[in-house]
């Protein structure tokens, strides 16, 4: 798939009819594409041009808490008074619906644009929005869901946007590297893992993508990081290591923190109710927020 690089600041008001700008990537078609792939070019281009920052949360493991993390992520920055949105591109697990307890909602179309699912402010989009059953499986080879994760991208009507946090399947496969070649310029990536040797090896496979792709990576968060019993608040460690910290400082790359095991989180998660407005005053909710305030103080100097 051709790389879709973005130029960023061009004052061009997403305008490519009247655009004199010779550096953005769709100013002119290229050679082989036709007309209308040089205008769903165009169209993703204009899109992303309305989104100052956009991040991927990834991780190389499955069933370390990547989604936890996105909608919490995501939620945080709405409620720090930015306007985001979130992009679930795990075409064959989406848990972002059920996560914000959006499993009944469907995506409406406006003429050619889709629009996304929007609560408390925060614009919400999935391939769950768009099954008629929640149960379905979907059995696609890599270059439909490419062309799914285009749609996403290009038609859905994400507005003017602050951030878009985009939630991606395990691995290093077809869903990431489409988000990263379909996107061009982003901010980065964050890193999810946990505590044990067997996810690290994983994750270290998904630093090794971020530097052949020349994606940044804005920090590793280790998540399930000790236990901390709601009664005593005493902190217990459940699984043995401290990789999240020791692979940051091997890869060079910011150490975001550690996320503990919390009953509440997975509570939040199965009801449908974010975290960390949910359950504030808690020890966990605190640690997600250093993690925010990391990623706000990285836009401020960026």
């Amino acid at each position: 798939m051709p790389e879709t690089k973005v130029t960023e600041d061009t004052g061009c008001g997403g305008n490519c009819d009247s655009c004199a700008v010779s550096s953005c990537d769709a100013s002119e078609q290229r050679p082989g594409e036709s007309a209308d792939d040089f205008a769903k070019r165009q169209q993703l281009t204009k899109r992303m041009l309305g989104i100052k920052h956009k991040i991927v949360v990834l991780s190389g493991k499955g069933g370390v808490g990547k989604s936890t993390i996105a909608v919490n992520l995501a939620v945080s920055l709405s409620l720090a008074g930015k306007k985001v949105g979130l992009l679930d591109v795990d075409i064959h697990g989406p848990s972002i619906p059920t996560m914000l307890n959006l499993e009944g909602a469907r995506a409406q179309s406006s003429g050619n644009s889709i629009l996304p699912v929007e609560m408390a402010g925060l614009k919400v989009m999935s391939l769950g929005f768009l099954l008629e059953n929640k149960d379905s499986a979907i059995i696609w080879r890599g270059p439909m869901k490419m062309g799914v994760i285009e749609q996403l991208l290009r038609d859905v009507d994400w507005g003017e946007l602050d951030y878009m946090i985009i939630d991606s399947p395990p691995g290093t496969g077809d869903e990431p590297l489409s988000v990263v070649q379909l996107i061009g310029k982003m901010d980065g990536a964050v890193m999810v893992t946990t505590p044990q040797d067997v996810a690290a090896a994983d994750v270290r496979k998904s630093l090794d993508f971020c530097r052949q792709l020349n994606l940044p990576v804005i920090g590793i968060v280790e998540n399930m990081s000790g236990f901390i019993c709601p009664d005593c608040g005493k902190e217990t460690a459940i699984f043995a290591g401290n990789n999240g910290e020791t692979m940051a400082e091997a890869a060079g790359v910011p150490f975001l923190g550690k996320i503990p095991i919390d009953p509440a989180v997975g509570k939040a998660c199965d009801t449908g109710a974010p975290f960390i407005y949910h359950y504030s005053k808690t020890e966990t909710a605190k640690r997600f927020e250093s993690v925010i305030k990391q990623i706000l103080e990285r836009e401020e100097t960026d």
